[in-house]
């Protein structure tokens, strides 16, 4: 049984303990220093606690607190050279923490997907570490990436679900507009996506080549693709990514600089 503990238990933190919870075997301690924040994610940990002592023997730590947090988390945990340290403050590099402490340290950037076990997440090590890819194979799936890829991993995987609730959300209040009811609009919008990625996934062939398969020549399909054509509405996705990317790279300036 691997042992967990998630320092902080915010969202993201949260969202980890309650898919370590139904993936695998895991003994987990949720870390805190909000009793409230604790007692929202008891339900989903072996031991919730406010003492730093209780964690200090965990296999793997995963730190899940703001970027501004962490010099001040990392200077009340005292991990051994055995222990895994998993960073997954946004912006913060592996140097910034392995300068802090002896343990092994894996760099992260997860989704709240983690909660479902649909977690899609970007890893960056020096060496596979056995148990974080048990973990992270129990919540989803995972790439290792080189980390100075991270910004954009952070964009992408971490503030992407943003975007795509943003656009589910969009396709549901136009049906809304057009007449459908509410809550069919939103299981029609979010199946649809489900669906979409489903078949991206499985599929041999190129994104282009599964638009082509569903536009009928002068059917619906084609009709709203055109108006998609002619628009910006692909550079404007591309811009929101790059906005999260160049802020995830100021995150990492300014804890440096500290």
């Amino acid at each position: 049984m691997i042992s967990v503990s998630v320092i902080g238990c915010g969202h993201m933190g949260k969202a980890l303990l309650e898919g370590l919870a139904t993936g695998g075997e895991y003994r987990t301690i949720g870390y805190d220093v909000n009793p409230t924040v604790l007692a929202g994610v008891e339900s989903y940990c072996n031991q919730t606690t406010t003492d730093t002592d209780a964690i200090v023997d965990s296999d793997i730590a995963v730190l899940t607190v703001k970027p501004e947090i962490v010099p001040t988390v990392l200077a009340e945990i005292d991990l051994r050279a055995e222990q895994t340290l998993v960073t997954a403050a946004a912006g913060v590099e592996r140097s910034f923490v392995s300068n802090r402490t002896d343990a092994t340290v894996v760099r992260l950037m997860p989704n709240l997907a983690a909660s479902l076990s649909e977690m899609a997440a970007a890893v960056a090590w020096d060496e596979p570490d056995p148990n974080v890819e048990t973990m992270l194979a129990d919540l989803g799936s995972y790439v290792v990436i080189n980390e100075a890829q991270m910004n954009v991993a952070t964009a992408l995987n971490g503030s992407g679900p943003a975007f795509v609730y943003y656009l589910i959300q969009a396709m549901q209040t136009r049906a809304v507009n057009e007449g459908l009811d509410r809550s069919d609009a939103q299981t029609l919008a979010i199946q649809t996506f489900i669906g979409a990625a489903k078949m991206v996934r499985a599929a041999d062939e190129s994104i282009e080549s599964l638009i082509d398969a569903v536009c009928s020549p002068n059917g619906t399909t084609i009709e709203g693709m055109n108006v998609l054509f002619d628009s910006d509405v692909d550079t404007e996705i591309g811009d929101a990514l790059t906005a999260a990317t160049d802020r995830s790279a100021e995150l990492a300036a300014e804890v440096d600089h500290e």
